[in-house]
């Protein structure tokens, strides 16, 4: 490859992924049980009051297709950040126990403490941030390492788990429907207040880790090469561990736990854009992407409706079947 076409790869890349995440928010608007041209769906996107477009596609259609393009967007941003830092691409929030631990402080706060909207959010996300935290101060001993890192956040989630799964036998009717959208993943019926909070989280923590972009790939190299490159190692590795779970946090928190999409994002966006570049903002298009069109396919490509998690589960869950086997041959975990 020509050190010309590696320049430019990049940014053709970036440029594709953003055509890409607005043909889908397009396509998210516009097509469902009423398919509406795409100058309706503009008309109500601007404010316009349009005979069956106003309600159909500002109530419904709107809000849902921002919550999946803002929440994409924070889970592949978070997971490649993770993914970086810990040089191991099993380190995502969803395998390590991060999006449990808001899902499982959901689940509880609906079942056992009768917890709704707001409620249910703030619990989600600060139990986020205290599962990571208690994460990272069980790995930390004698220095934190990737592997460790993962092995206790891989156990951690499996008592999460367990715990979700015992709340939920306790749980009547009406709450376990609430609660399993803690566990799947979903857009279905959500509104503003539920797209406003992951927006704003994006939008001051998503620059925050872009402008660490360079110090996030010299901690890639490794903490000694990283501190003899000026990087100030503590505190930058605090500040981008800290970001990205506030971006999981938010995101579970409005969208519960979409599977594998911040597990998925880095590698995809690795393939395209190729080795020796910063992959935060191609992994935040691709997640964008990846929530999108698994939602439209949910909704519109079988002859039952699926909520987004299903969908990228089953895409998600035979590449960590796969990445797991290759560690395993290699020893490389």
């Amino acid at each position: 490859m020509s050190t010309t076409s590696s320049r430019t790869r990049p940014v053709a890349v970036v440029a594709a992924l953003g055509a890409a995440v607005v043909a889908l928010y397009l396509l998210n608007l516009m097509v469902g049980r009423t398919f509406y041209p795409l100058d309706d769906v503009v008309a109500v996107a601007l404010g316009a009051d349009v005979d069956g477009a106003g309600f159909t596609v500002g109530r419904l259609r709107l809000p849902r297709a921002s919550l999946g393009l803002v929440a994409g967007a924070a889970f592949g941003l978070a997971g490649v950040c993770f993914q970086t830092l810990l040089r191991n691409p099993l380190a995502s929030p969803d395998v390590i126990g991060i999006s449990a631990g808001a899902s499982t402080a959901a689940v509880l706060g609906i079942v056992f403490f009768g917890l709704s909207g707001a409620s249910v959010a703030g619990l989600a996300v600060a139990a986020a941030l205290v599962v990571a935290a208690a994460i990272y101060a069980l790995s930390s001993r004698g220095g934190a390492t990737g592997t460790r890192l993962i092995l206790i956040g891989i156990g951690v989630a499996a008592m999460l788990e367990s715990l979700t799964t015992y709340v939920l036998s306790k749980a009547g009717a009406w709450d376990l429907q609430e609660a399993m959208r803690w566990l799947t993943g979903s857009l279905n019926g959500v509104g503003w207040e539920q797209v406003v909070p992951v927006a704003v989280a994006l939008g001051i923590l998503g620059p925050l880790l872009l402008a660490q972009a360079g110090p996030l790939s010299m901690l890639a190299l490794g903490e000694d090469t990283a501190a003899g490159l000026g990087v100030a190692v503590g505190r930058t590795r605090l500040l981008l561990v800290l970001a990205a779970v506030g971006l999981v946090a938010f995101a579970t928190a409005a969208a519960g736990p979409i599977a594998f999409v911040a597990f998925l994002s880095g590698p995809i966006a690795g393939g395209l854009v190729g080795h020796g570049r910063s992959l935060l903002l191609p992994a935040a298009l691709v997640g964008a992407v990846l929530v999108l069109g698994a939602d439209f396919a949910g909704q519109n490509a079988f002859a039952t409706r699926y909520p987004v998690g299903i969908v990228t589960g089953v895409v998600g869950a035979p590449y960590l079947v796969y990445l797991i086997m290759r560690s395993n041959r290699t020893g490389a975990m």
